[in-house]
């Protein structure tokens, strides 16, 4: 399912198959399975033809015709889908070749069951009536007048290269403005320096505010006794910013999430009291919530305290700084030397400066951009994709379609149409992809695994080879959006293990996904959903109304929350009859008894339950009812401490994330073929261990022990020879013993060439270094990360780790004292 063609490229397949020979499909029936077909197809290629252009430079008529078919590729999809799951009998999975014949033969026979075969005869004619009305309407497929210059299907570039480290160094450097804010911080007298100082950044979207307040942040943080970095944005919320402070403060916020806003104000002032603090606030716009939060900042702390603040609305400003001491720092376009020097640097990064049949066209370009640092990156994420510079020509039609630019008066409309051409250079696959990141709030924490799996549930992601993982293939989307400067990478360790997104780009996509129908969001600016639109697509950022609860939900195939919002008035689960994935991260459902929680495990077709302390206490026997289902996440909640047996029946279930707490696994877990990702499982049981080696896709494995043993440790070395798709492995003891010395592990093992990460932790000691360390590191050369604890580490064996050409991340503890010289190479 995509933005632009809605449900049909799913279904056609389907349909497809029905029309084949073996089915034997009674004469009326396929007559309407043609007709069907037919009228999809042509639909999908007028949508796939409208998509190309830009929504501005579209027809009415069109846009009202494309949106129609798309809703109505909705109600195809239910009727399909609605006869399937009555017939799915949690067989085997095919190969992804085979799957659509697979799940077409058990559809088919429900057109030999009298009352079956007059209802799906009955939504076909409907469909079919429907599908004339809407060409009838509009036309045949009004898109013949559409003239388009499709855009490329850019080569993955398999870098996930840091986002704004171009703007990082340029912004500190562009007319020193770090030392300038610095200076602004420790300006003053003796008396003054003492006294609270607080400075505000104002400046439009996209000049790099958050950016350089970041840089300054981190550069002066050690020097006070307490600081803390919080994010405001459009919905902001006193109480939440007052808590996020004391948070970030390493303040225990047990209880004092039951204070009101008064109370957490006296909270925050008490804290602050007598300490020297460096505090942040980015991104405040509103008045009133400054007036509300400054109280707790007292002008009697004498300890030299600052507070930064970051913000669009010079007035905002003015107020924030109405103390004499105080100062507003004016943020300014980049300088045309200083723009130059990140634009050539984005673009020609091997190169000093810029070739000269680009000069005279970089100029232009450069120009229109204002001296922005987010137009200027993106028009240059445009212009070469995967290390290759797109020909002179292509920056020329570019040129022309920016617009006027930022000349005179920096606007964030004209920022929002680079970002827009930004959006229609990528391909189909990659503009579905972006647009689903509307889902997340304003400066949320979008965790890489989270959201590429949410891209498999909801289809995104498809591959004809059984044998290709469909979430390496997310991992490569990703990296084509932060390749395009259209996503921040968020690192740990010097791996990217999540990501944001800015609120330029996000104010765009979010925009574009309500005009489309493709996310519909409530929060504090949005609380109202039109009775005239289908919920495709439901982010729940507040509470929902009670007028909500009825039809307007009953469609969603895909529900998230966030921020322990309310859902105090969301109907029965069991109203979902289409729901593909349900996102309750910390929203606590074991508050609200009327959503009868069992009903989860009655959804029809869930493919992704996100369920990361939401509360729930027991996973029953209906859990083995939810063929379809992807990927289940039950972190977080411990009080469950056993999975049914009904889970080895799961055959499409892909990632398994649990917590050590869950120490009773049911026997069959190798009955898990599809499974990549597992964690973090009891391996107590001999039977669990073993069965691992059946699990031959699995790429992920996050193991726990309570006991340790030889007969473990050998069938847990036999399972890890068997897994030659591994690329990460991390075992943990938890037990009581003193220490667990591995040394099976370390002398039989041979991983696979494919392994990436090692970590033994937690009392669990290798002798000596691992024979598969020593033997040959070449064979090891996407081993990245290691974490281990070794008796006694020799010279040599420095020198052994030092040949591993991909380690990055080294952790080694030993048990000895003796001093150790690392070398250049090590």
């Amino acid at each position: 399912m995509d933005l632009a063609t809605g449900a049909i490229g799913d279904l056609l397949p389907k349909l497809v198959e029905l029309l084949k020979g073996e089915y034997k499909l009674k004469e009326n029936v396929r007559e309407g399975v043609m007709s069907l077909e037919r009228e999809m197809r042509s639909m999908h290629a007028a949508l796939r033809k409208v998509a190309e252009v830009p929504r501005d430079q579209l027809d009415e008529k069109v846009k009202l015709w494309a949106g129609e078919v798309r809703e109505l590729s909705f109600d195809m999809e239910d009727v399909v889908d609605k006869f399937l799951v009555r017939v799915d009998d949690g067989s085997k999975p095919a190969p992804n070749s085979k799957k659509l014949k697979q799940l077409t033969k058990m559809m088919v026979g429900l057109f030999t069951k009298g009352k079956d075969h007059h209802e799906i005869i009955d939504a076909i004619e409907d469909i079919n009536k429907q599908v004339q009305e809407v060409a009838n309407m509009h036309g045949r497929y009004p898109t013949d007048n559409i003239v388009t210059t499709p855009a490329a299907v850019a080569p993955i570039d398999p870098r996930l290269g840091a986002l704004y480290t171009e703007v990082t160094e340029l912004v500190g450097i562009a007319g020193k403005r770090d030392q300038d804010l610095m200076k602004l911080l420790s300006e003053g007298d003796n008396v003054s320096k003492k006294k609270l100082k607080i400075i505000t950044v104002v400046g439009s979207g996209g000049l790099g505010k958050t950016t350089l307040v970041k840089m300054v942040y981190d550069k002066i943080k050690e020097d006070f006794d307490c600081s803390a970095f919080v994010p405001v944005g459009r919905n902001a919320d006193a109480k939440k910013i007052l808590l996020n402070i004391l948070c970030d403060l390493d303040t225990y916020v047990g209880l004092i999430t039951m204070l009101d806003v008064r109370e957490l104000i006296n909270k925050l002032k008490e804290t602050l009291e007598n300490t020297r603090y460096l505090i942040v606030i980015d991104d405040i716009r509103d008045e009133k919530l400054w007036k509300i939060i400054k109280g707790a900042f007292s002008n009697s702390n004498n300890c030299g305290s600052r507070l930064i603040m970051t913000t669009r609305i010079v007035n905002v400003a003015k107020l924030c700084c109405s103390c004499a001491d105080d100062s507003i720092y004016q943020m300014e376009p980049l300088s045309d030397d200083d723009s130059k020097r990140l634009f050539y640097k984005k673009i020609f990064s091997h190169q000093s400066g810029c070739p000269l049949e680009f000069e005279e066209v970089s100029i232009h370009i450069l120009k229109k951009c204002g001296g922005v640092p987010l137009a200027i990156i993106t028009i240059a994420g445009i212009l070469v994709i995967n290390h290759h510079v797109k020909p002179k020509d292509e920056w020329h039609v570019l040129l022309d379609s920016i617009g006027h630019g930022f000349t005179k008066d920096p606007s964030v409309e004209e920022m929002l149409r680079i970002l827009t051409l930004s959006y229609y250079d990528l391909p189909y696959h990659l503009k579905t992809c972006l647009l689903y990141l509307s889902m997340f709030p304003e400066y949320h924490y979008i965790t890489k695994d989270q959201l590429i799996w949410m891209w498999i549930a909801e289809n995104f992601i498809q591959c004809e080879d059984p044998q290709t993982s469909l979430f390496e293939i997310g991992e490569n989307y990703l990296n084509e959006l932060v390749d395009r400067s259209l996503i921040q990478p968020e690192y740990f360790d010097g791996f990217v293990i999540a990501c944001r997104v800015h609120n330029s780009v996000l104010d765009l996509i979010c925009s574009m996904s309500t005009e489309e129908n493709f996310t519909t969001i409530l929060n504090d600016t949005r609380d109202s959903i039109s009775c005239k639109r289908k919920v495709c697509r439901l982010s729940l950022q507040n509470s929902i109304k009670e007028e909500h609860q009825n039809t307007h939900l009953k469609s969603a195939r895909s529900i998230a929350t966030f921020d322990d919002v309310d859902i105090g008035v969301m109907p029965h689960f069991s109203r979902f009859l289409f729901l593909r994935v349900l996102d309750l991260t910390e929203c606590d459902v074991s508050d609200h008894n009327h959503l009868n929680i069992r009903e989860l495990w009655s959804l029809l077709q869930p493919r992704y339950l996100g369920l990361y302390k939401s509360g729930i206490s027991e996973v029953p026997e209906e859990v083995g009812k939810l063929q379809f289902l992807q990927v289940l996440d039950l972190r977080g909640n411990y009080d469950i401490t056993e999975l049914p047996s009904a889970i080895i029946k799961l055959r499409r279930l892909m990632c398994l994330q649990i917590d050590s707490s869950c120490s009773r696994i049911p026997d069959g877990i190798g009955n898990l073929i599809s499974m990549e990702n597992l964690g973090s499982i009891c391996g107590d049981c001999l039977g669990t261990v073993k069965d691992l080696a059946n699990v031959e896709r699995l790429r992920h494995l996050n193991i726990c022990f309570n006991v340790m043993s030889l007969e473990l440790e050998q069938a847990l070395v036999e399972s890890l020879g068997k897994l030659h798709n591994i690329q990460s492995v991390h075992i943990w003891f938890l037990g009581y013993q003193h220490y667990v010395f591995m040394d099976l592990l370390g002398g039989d093992w041979a991983p696979s060439q494919s392994l990436r990460e090692f970590s033994a932790l937690y009392r669990l000691v290798f002798t000596k270094l691992p024979t598969w360390l020593r033997r040959n590191p070449s064979h090891l050369s996407q081993l990245t990360k290691l974490n281990i604890i070794v008796d006694e580490v020799r010279q040599e064996d420095l020198d052994f780790l030092g040949r591993l050409p991909a380690l990055r991340d080294l952790s080694l503890e030993t048990m000895r004292q003796d001093p150790l010289l690392v070398g250049a190479v090590a």
